[in-house]
C-alpha cells in the first residue's frame, strides 16, 4: 500500500531534521511543509493535531487511513510508514 507523508517542520528544528533522515534511511519519500514560510499550513496542521509544535508527520495510506506522529518517535514512524 502506498503512503502518503507529509512532515510540517520550522527552520531551527532539531527534531524535524531527525524525522527527515529517518524517513531518508528508510527509503520514504515525503513533503515537508514549513510552517514559518506557509502560516496557512501552520493553521490546517494546529486544526487537524491540535499541536502547535513541529515536527508533526502525517500518513496517509491508499485506504484513507491517517497516522499522526508529534514529535521524534522512531518506533511510531516505523509502524506508520510500514
Amino acid at each position: 500500500m502506498a503512503k502518503h507523508v507529509t512532515v510540517y517542520t520550522s527552520n531551527n528544528c532539531a527534531y524535524c531534521g531527525m524525522v527527515k533522515k529517518y524517513l531518508d534511511m528508510k527509503g520514504q519519500s515525503f513533503e515537508e511543509v514549513n510552517v514559518e514560510l506557509n502560516p496557512e499550513k501552520q493553521q490546517e496542521m494546529i486544526q487537524m493535531t491540535g499541536a502547535m509544535t513541529v515536527p508533526v508527520t502525517v500518513v496517509r495510506g491508499d485506504d484513507n487511513s491517517t497516522d499522526i506522529t508529534i514529535g521524534f518517535n522512531a518506533a511510531k514512524l516505523a509502524s506508520a510508514i510500514g
